[in-house]
């Protein structure tokens, strides 16, 4: 009996404690999100935690590569690049003599590139030279990172997207007043220092995840094939052809109408008085000027009416790639896509993973991706056959299974599991002060509402066998896909 009740106070306690946690759980997912807006329209969303003295800070641009144009695409990711640069103030050890020779650069860049007499390029050349010599002297970009890291920041970095674009950092609860103070300089006196130098980084940059890369490479032509209209079509980074060619005159346009405070949002969580942020954020960025309205992208990717299909030729292993039309994340079948992304191919009790891996040992890697843009985007499903079986056989295993998931709904268990998992990965990515930060600006930026984040967990929930079913009839179809195969390339070719 003594053993019984022990076993019976353990599980009481351990009852107990389930029920703490659930009910932490379901305080964490009801965020008391405090909101300002100022009058240039910058939104300000604040969430008080005090357990550690520390602030994550986000500042989130929403504009990606959707809102550029053929000529321009990669402007997005160039200034992820540019806005570290510094401005009037950071980065130079003299602006008055900096300014003009900035402008002398940019002079002689243009004759080069217009001049035909070889004598005169020649001579053009040396003088830019010079001028860069010059200019890296007096110059320090160095500079922004280095105050942050002497005042005790971590995680500061930058992200580009399709839709917008995120400003990172961590600090001190006591250095918020040196933030406001160099993310507003930013905002008003960036210098496109170093700009023609950085263009060749990002071609760089292009060249080594993308032009060779195979994946990469695989993954842009499978995109660019999907969307014929919309510009989901061009990658983040850009072609190589307008990185090439745009101007810095182009750049500080976009710049101007897309950087601007009616087209941002700050988020800072941890350990903080929300009125005395506003206060400070009042101060440093009110008397940035607004812009006009910016434009809404208003190309709708037309219907696909038949299968797509693309084939890059690489030295490398094979690959397929499969990816399917869907809605934008607002949608109520984008939660329906994320439990099918689960129960495809999160971890080894996964479909994919049992039957491709597993089962029939004919691939050694098999995922699913269901994404979640501002707009209708893509579900994918990747997968790597096993030797020596090929591209061919993957691909129609994995036809099987989404076909499985048409005719035969997810067991109750299977669909609790998925419900679980899910949850607790979103449950804990909203541990952090930096979890908590990232999914306000995203929610807020791409959603329209930082609120999706409270009531995530309940449309996951709210998922069932039979919208599972429903979701891969209506997308899981032949003319609703764009297939990419990785083939080995011939020898001689």
């Amino acid at each position: 009996m003594k053993t019984c009740r022990n076993c019976l106070i353990v599980f009481a306690v351990m009852l107990t404690l389930l029920l703490h946690t659930a009910l932490l759980n379901a305080q964490e997912l009801r965020l008391d999100v405090k909101e300002h807006v100022l009058k240039n329209g910058l939104t300000l969303l604040m969430l008080e935690k005090h357990q550690s003295p520390t602030v994550s800070l986000r500042i989130v641009f929403k504009v990606g590569s959707v809102n550029e144009r053929p000529g321009i695409t990669g402007a997005s990711h160039l200034f992820e690049h540019m806005m570290f640069k510094g401005t009037e103030l950071f980065g130079t050890k003299d602006w008055e003599e900096e300014k003009p020779l900035l402008e002398k650069e940019d002079e002689l860049v243009l004759a080069i590139a217009t001049t035909t007499d070889e004598q005169e390029r020649l001579a053009l050349e040396a003088e830019l030279a010079e001028v860069r010599k010059r200019l890296k002297e007096i110059t320090n970009t160095e500079e922004f990172w280095a105050i942050y890291m002497r005042s005790g920041a971590t995680g500061i970095n930058a992200s580009t997207s399709d839709d917008i674009t995120r400003y990172y950092c961590n600090l001190p609860a006591n250095k918020l007043k040196l933030w406001a103070f160099l993310e507003s300089d930013r905002m008003k006196n960036l210098v496109l220092r170093e700009f023609y130098s950085e263009k060749d980084v990002v071609m760089e940059e292009r060249r080594m995840r993308t032009e060779t890369s195979p994946f990469g490479l695989m993954f842009e032509q499978l995109n660019a094939a999907a969307f014929t209209a919309h510009p989901y079509g061009w990658p983040v980074i850009g072609w190589m052809s307008d990185i090439n060619n745009i101007t810095k005159e182009e750049t500080e346009a976009y710049f101007t109408q897309y950087y601007a405070p009616n087209n941002a949002v700050i988020v800072v969580v941890g350990d903080i008085n929300p009125q005395e942020v506003i206060d400070l954020v009042e101060e440093y960025f009110s008397d940035i000027p607004a812009q006009p309205p910016i434009p809404e992208v208003k190309t709708v990717e037309p219907e696909q009416k038949g299968e797509r299909r693309i084939e890059v030729e690489y030295d490398a292993n094979p690959m397929v790639a499969i990816g399917y039309h869907k809605p934008e994340i607002t949608h109520p079948d984008q939660y329906v896509f994320d439990v099918i992304q689960s129960l495809l191919s999160s971890g080894r009790t996964s479909r994919l993973y049992e039957s491709l891996i597993e089962d029939k040992r004919i691939a050694v890697m098999a995922r699913s991706y269901s994404g979640g843009s501002k707009y209708p985007d893509l579900f994918f499903v990747f997968a790597s056959p096993r030797h020596p079986h090929t591209a061919g056989e993957v691909e129609k295993a994995i036809y099987e299974e989404l076909e499985r998931l048409k005719t035969e709904p997810p067991s109750d268990w299977e669909l609790q599991k998925i419900k679980n998992q899910l949850e607790a990965n979103f449950i804990r990515g909203l541990e952090s002060n930096s979890g908590l930060a990232d999914e306000i600006g995203y929610y807020e930026a791409i959603a329209g509402d930082w609120r999706y984040v409270n009531t995530a967990v309940e449309r996951i929930k709210a998922v069932t066998a039979e919208d599972v079913m429903r979701v891969a009839k209506k997308y899981f179809i032949k003319t609703n896909r764009t297939v990419g195969t990785l083939v080995q390339k011939k020898k001689g070719a």
